[in-house]
């Protein structure tokens, strides 16, 4: 047999006899790509001048598996996500159409200037239009109408960026009345999201999960998607952490998102409250944001994702000043060293 593994790999057991019958074939190599912060795995397979993409991960009920129900899903309502090619729900195992390797966050670095990159976000702010409106619409039993964001949720976020950055990695003392001031704000700013109308949300609708292929933009890590405000991932992809999107730009897609949606959009449909909530919404998600990123140090040490900290935090900050009301919590963000703190050299 001519396979050869370029990695020590579990079971391969399992992971050779799947690849062999898929591909018809025992003439490929398998490489080991990089992951994202979970515990999936995934692996390049290579035969001739085919590719393809090898997901791994603990073994799935196929009719009742969220990445499956929401792929499905998407590619029903025209969202370009990859093709299920082959799939062992008991070893966990499933092969993908090869995206490539060209992400959008990559695409924004390269390009000489952030307006080079402009039509590549319209692309991807095509994606989401199918998903908050004709994706919502048609109604399905995709687990993406099973779980949402509400207050407790919005909450619990929150606390994640509290425990793991302030308390966690900033050593931040919150004595009893200002914990207190902390979570009547941090309820205040879930409860108020959790009002606004719900249309499927990605979750993590960043540029590191938006791909680049013959110029056409395909959406992956999906699986988490639930119901939520549009304004969630809007947030995720205009107030990305990975990249560092001027206002100017930002305004502009954000036009063109409402231009683009101008058919779904309520009768009473009010931009300023839009507005409101978009910087509402980005303190909650870009601080959701830092927690994650706190957390991968503070609990397994991994320095990685230190270097966004700073640039996400000025974010969340400056949605913070759009809000007298909360300027508790812009106080506790000065007071704690989190806005200078060198995170880099921790």
């Amino acid at each position: 047999m001519s396979v050869r593994i370029f990695l020590m790999v579990t079971h391969d057991e399992f992971l050779v006899p799947f690849l062999t019958k898929a591909l018809s074939s025992d003439n490929y190599k398998v490489f080991s790509l990089a992951g994202d912060a979970s515990n999936r795995r995934y692996y390049r397979v290579v035969q001739d001048n085919q590719s393809w993409v090898l997901m791994r991960w603990e073994p799935y009920d196929p009719n009742n598996y969220p990445f499956l129900s929401v792929l499905n899903h998407f590619a029903k309502n025209g969202v370009h996500v990859p093709t299920v090619v082959a799939q062992s729900p008991q070893e966990g195992l499933m092969l993908l159409e090869d995206l490539g390797d060209l992400t959008l966050e990559r695409k924004f670095w390269e390009s000489q200037s952030q307006e080079a990159s402009l039509e590549f976000y319209q692309m991807a702010v095509d994606e989401i239009v199918k998903i908050h409106h004709p994706a919502t619409l048609d109604k399905s039993d995709c687990t993406a109408f099973k779980i949402e964001f509400n207050t407790e949720k919005f909450l619990w976020e929150m606390n994640y960026g509290k425990d793991n950055l302030l308390s966690g990695v900033l050593k931040f003392p919150f004595g009893e009345s200002l914990n207190k001031e902390i979570t009547d704000i941090f309820v205040d700013i879930s409860s108020r999201l959790d009002k606004e109308p719900k249309r499927i949300a990605h979750r993590d609708y960043h540029s590191r999960n938006l791909m680049i292929k013959l110029d056409q933009m395909s959406v992956i890590d999906f699986q988490d998607a639930r119901l939520g405000p549009i304004q969630y991932d809007l947030v995720s992809l205009m107030r990305d952490s990975y990249v560092d999107m001027n206002d100017s730009m930002a305004r502009t897609l954000i036009d063109y998102y409402l231009e683009r949606s101008k058919a779904y959009l309520p009768k009473d449909f009010s931009r300023e409250q839009f507005d409101r909530i978009y910087e509402l919404q980005s303190i909650q998600r870009c601080f959701k944001a830092c927690g994650s990123f706190a957390s991968f140090y503070h609990l397994r040490q991994d320095r990685r994702y230190l270097k966004y900290l700073s640039g996400t935090l000025r974010r969340v900050m400056k949605a913070i000043n759009e809000f007298p009301e909360y300027k508790v919590f812009a106080d506790v963000l000065i007071d704690s060293g989190a806005l200078e703190r060198k995170y880099e050299s921790l």
